[in-house]
């Protein structure tokens, strides 16, 4: 009658996939947009408008410099989408079972926002290393072309903090 039982480790693992598709593919299939609007906010002399920056990054990169920062924005935002959807059900699980049926009833609009800010938590401490790696590919020109170019470099050059200094301004939004 269902394709799994709620609660369980397929269910986790269906919800997290559900994940993936919905914030990785989606955030991939801007990518070009988001490119030119990070370097309109790095550059706005040279970036003035939209579709200014659409045609200066054709201009400069061709077609294919509208990518730029596509597998980063892939895989990090594909691992915030297990963690956000995954974990968001493991939290609204623990944290009903903690308050008990008839609480969590009660209570089921503060325990959603509960279990979806815990899993945000998670879900941004894993989408920081890439979102880090796709802002240096898109707005340094000449930093890195790739993912595989932008890692060591940043690692080099900072060591781990590079990939996290930004956890804090996305927990914040």
């Amino acid at each position: 009658e269902y394709s799994c039982e709620y609660g369980s480790l397929k269910f986790y693992a269906l919800c997290g996939v559900g994940g993936v598709l919905s914030c990785g593919l989606t955030h991939t299939a801007v990518v070009p947009l988001d490119l030119v609007k990070c370097r309109m906010q790095v550059d706005p002399q040279k970036y003035k408008s939209i579709f200014n920056g659409f045609s200066v990054t054709v201009k400069e990169d061709g077609v294919r410099g509208l990518a730029k920062g596509w597998a980063p924005t892939f895989i990090g935002y594909s691992m915030q989408g297990l963690c956000k959807f995954g974990f968001y059900e493991v939290f609204k699980i623990l944290y009903g079972n903690m308050l008990g049926e008839e609480n969590a009833y009660m209570w089921r609009t503060s325990l959603y926002l509960a279990a979806s800010a815990s899993a945000e938590f998670f879900a941004d401490i894993a989408l920081a290393p890439m979102e880090a790696a796709k802002v240096r590919i898109q707005t340094q020109p000449g930093y890195a072309n790739t993912l595989r170019q932008a890692v060591p470099k940043m690692f080099a050059e900072e060591g781990i903090w590079a990939f996290y200094k930004g956890v804090a301004p996305l927990w914040m939004r």
